[in-house]
């Protein structure tokens, strides 16, 4: 292992398993409802309308999140394609880069946390896990914010080190760290500086000192941050008349801290009961590691990932509103608890993964991941009525791997059962995300809304009603009209639209309008789960005139 980890080898290797984990997939993905088509819809109209101020989804101000995912998404289309394409991947490119940003940092502050083993290993924990594979193929915040997250925290825990009796931080980190602080500011707002400033107060208290942030520099930080942020916010104030601002802290912000925003509410222990899988397969020996980083807390670098964790996971886990990936930010000090506890094991150091509650947890881990198997057989049989050859590869793979890590276990082999569990999972990660899932043709009902269009009303404009999930507007156009009925109805008439998809709840009000003008025809029906809302949906697409053979 030492010669695999001497100079630029571990650089390389992990640039090229994640390059080999997350490139392959990238493409093979239609773009998804409904955070996703609304960030690269929003990032087309930047890219057309050249205004890279204000961001607007159609005609709405979109005042969710602040503008740098918006700026990242807008130079890796221009750079790599062209607006008015409907391929997402060019739009998925920053958060591959971030992906393998934070893999490459995790290592880095692992290596000066704790030594180069423990960075590199606690770097594949993270390559792996579920939700960062799953999230470098979406174009989305969390990625990035990640990465900005990653940056931060090590830099401040490389400062904390120094002051702890390790190894100088460089005189480049305090800059880093604070430039990284603003553009986590522009990516989300506020996420980066609570979770700083919460492991930073954990660590003064437990310490009882705060000499040590002064070699944050913070005077100067605070400063450079301000600088990098202050400008586009004056900018988007002065353009919308300070709407935007306003409209992010009161229908964003101030609702996901009062209540579960978007029926996304959940009570605390929820990111408990989920990280086992989101960080699966790492989370094999992720409760031990916790339980051994706690014991063993006098411990410097233990210490500072305890703070960057339990605090702000406290807090979100008091927010009502929850989603899976709002904790991704504390997975990296995670995967390095498990690479400290799996190599401490290896060195016969401490820590005992035989007993009772270790087992019992790696029986859990067996079901989940039995149960990410049994997914990839079942899900088409349930969506589409036929089981899918290639779906049983990523099962044989899930189960062949669960035989090999218990193997190892059993003969108290740790370190390669976790390697097992990591490329196991990366196999069937990759083979999930290319052969069944784009294979799932009930999922994608706006990409087969939009090929309808181009077989019957080619580069018509669409009027949609009853379906209005953002995904339809990034294949089918900024331009396309989401109304109900009868206003569907009323465009096609007028010869606003070209052609229109309507849903079977909507199909009365569409009929009532359009049975007064007898060459608005059916062209074709379109069936298949609308995955946003849970729920079967059956559209009609009518044009007008005559239906193309």
């Amino acid at each position: 292992m030492q010669a695999l980890l001497s100079g630029i080898r571990p650089w390389v290797t992990l640039t090229l398993l994640c390059c080999a984990l997350y490139l392959p997939s990238m493409a093979t993905l239609p773009v998804m409802d409904r955070d996703e088509a609304r960030f690269v819809q929003a990032t087309r109209q930047m890219a057309e309308s050249n205004d890279y101020i204000v961001v607007r989804f159609q005609d709405e101000l979109r005042a969710k999140k602040p503008v740098g995912i918006y700026w990242l998404q807008a130079a890796a289309v221009n750079l790599f394609s062209h607006p008015a394409d409907t391929a997402a991947w060019p739009y998925r490119v920053p958060s591959f880069v971030a992906a393998l940003a934070t893999v490459l940092l995790v290592f880095r502050f692992g290596s000066s946390l704790f030594d180069r083993r423990t960075g590199f290993v606690g770097a594949l924990v993270m390559a792996s896990s579920l939700l960062l594979f799953s999230e470098s193929h979406l174009a989305k915040t969390d990625a990035v914010l990640l990465a900005l997250t990653t940056a931060v925290m090590g830099g401040m825990g490389m400062v904390y080190m120094q002051s702890c009796g390790g190894k100088a931080a460089p005189s480049w980190v305090s800059p880093a760290l604070w430039l990284a602080m603003g553009a986590a500011i522009l990516v989300k707002g506020p996420v980066t500086p609570m979770i700083a400033i919460l492991a930073s107060m954990t660590l003064c208290l437990a310490d009882r000192k705060a000499s040590w942030l002064h070699g944050l520099r913070p005077v100067m930080g605070v400063v450079l941050s301000i600088a990098m942020v202050a400008p586009w916010m004056a900018a988007v104030s002065a353009e919308t008349e300070g709407t935007f601002i306003t409209r992010a802290i009161q229908e964003d912000l101030i609702p996901k801290l009062l209540g579960g925003q978007e029926s996304h509410g959940a009570p605390p222990g929820y990111y408990l009961l989920l990280v086992g899988i989101t960080l699966w397969p790492g989370s094999l020996f992720l409760w031990p590691a916790v339980w051994r980083s706690w014991k063993e807390r006098a411990l410097p670098g233990l210490r500072f990932l305890l703070a960057w964790t339990i605090p702000a996971w406290l807090v979100m886990e008091l927010i009502p509103t929850k989603l899976p990936h709002y904790t991704l930010p504390l997975y990296p000090p995670l995967a390095l608890m498990i690479a400290t506890t799996v190599l401490a094991v290896r060195d016969s150091t401490r820590v005992d993964l035989s007993r009772l509650a270790p087992m019992l947890w790696y029986g859990v881990w067996s079901l989940l991941g039995l149960g990410l198997a049994g997914a990839a057989i079942a899900l088409p049989i349930y969506l589409e009525g036929e089981l899918l050859l290639w779906s049983l590869l990523p099962a044989v793979a899930l189960g062949g791997v669960m035989a090999l890590v218990w193997r190892s276990i059993m003969r108290q082999h740790f370190l390669p059962a976790l390697v097992f569990a990591m490329a196991g999972a990366a196999v069937a990660f990759t083979l999930i995300m290319n052969t069944v899932l784009p294979n799932l043709k009930s999922l994608w009902i706006s990409q087969e809304i939009a090929s309808a269009i181009d077989r019957y009303a080619p580069g018509k404009r669409l009027a949609a009603a009853g379906y209005h999930e953002p995904s339809l507007v990034f294949l089918c156009g900024t331009e396309t009209l989401l109304q109900d009925g009868a206003g569907a109805a009323h465009s096609l008439m007028q010869g606003t639209a070209g052609a229109a998809a309507i849903e079977e709840k909507e199909l009365p009000a569409f009929l009532s309008v359009a049975s007064r003008q007898p060459d608005i025809q059916e062209a074709t029906t379109i069936s298949g789960l609308n995955y946003s809302r849970g729920k079967p949906v059956v559209l009609h697409i009518f044009i007008k005139g005559k239906i193309p053979e």
